[in-house]
């Protein structure tokens, strides 16, 4: 591999996931631009999918682009249902989710992400939580808004961090220098309207990630979120 310096060496990687996709169309989009994911919204949003309609871009995905499925409040039974029946290689907790109802997802799902807002008191017993990923975001997600990245700094390993609200091209290599997150998450940052991804902006975010995280020294870090390529999910209905 080539470093920035133009020598050879070791360059830091960095998962970034293009979240609240809503078209075939823009997730094949987000993975020529080199997103390592794509997230899809079942939750009330101007960018909620219908599953028959996720499961239909799922299957053209490529091998090894992971499949995120967004949920809010959702039974965790109908999660995994929803999971199983699409392929889904991961699911986003994104709402006042349970340490339990949490765990229990877990236990059936290779690759559960659990997010809380950036200050939240739950964030300092996240491994209450049996999630492999905490992704932290804004007090109000989708909305475009920055939180203060203060309040990421030392909460958890950096290993276990993904990073989301309010980031775009322009700052998210500043997020990835400050708070040296495992991965990056973004959705309205790369849009021209809600829902409807920018190619230049995918392009660029894309990029900045890639180009600040090359910069951070090597560190050795466990795996907590190693991609679970296309594995199956649990089925619950099966227990």
């Amino acid at each position: 591999m080539t470093a920035t310096d133009g020598t050879t060496g070791e360059e830091r990687q960095i998962f970034v996931k293009i979240c609240g996709v809503t078209s075939e169309a823009d997730a094949l989009l987000a993975v020529a631009m080199g997103a390592d994911a794509v997230g899809f919204i079942f939750a009330p949003s101007p960018r909620q999918m219908a599953p028959q309609a996720v499961a239909d871009i799922v299957r053209r995905l490529p091998h090894e682009t992971v499949a995120v499925g967004v949920f809010r409040d959702e039974a965790p039974q109908r999660v995994v249902e929803i999971a199983n029946q699409i392929g889904l290689h991961a699911v986003q907790l994104h709402g006042m989710e349970s340490a339990e109802e949490t765990r229990w997802i877990a236990e059936r799902v290779p690759w559960t992400i659990k997010a809380f807002p950036a200050g939240h008191p739950s964030v300092a017993r996240f491994s209450a939580y049996g999630a492999r990923t905490l992704l932290l975001d804004g007090a109000e997600p989708g909305s475009g808004s920055l939180f203060d990245w203060r309040l990421a700094e030392g909460m958890v390993e950096r290993a276990l961090l993904v990073v989301s609200g309010g980031l775009r091209p322009d700052n998210v290599g500043h997020a990835v220098a400050r708070l040296r997150p495992w991965g990056v998450d973004v959705a309205s940052g790369v849009e021209s309207s809600p829902g409807v991804k920018d190619p230049s902006l995918v392009r660029a975010f894309v990029a900045e990630a890639r180009r600040a995280a090359a910069l951070l020294p090597i560190e050795p870090e466990p795996e907590p979120a190693a991609r679970p390529g296309t594995d199956h999910v649990f089925d619950w209905q099966e227990e």
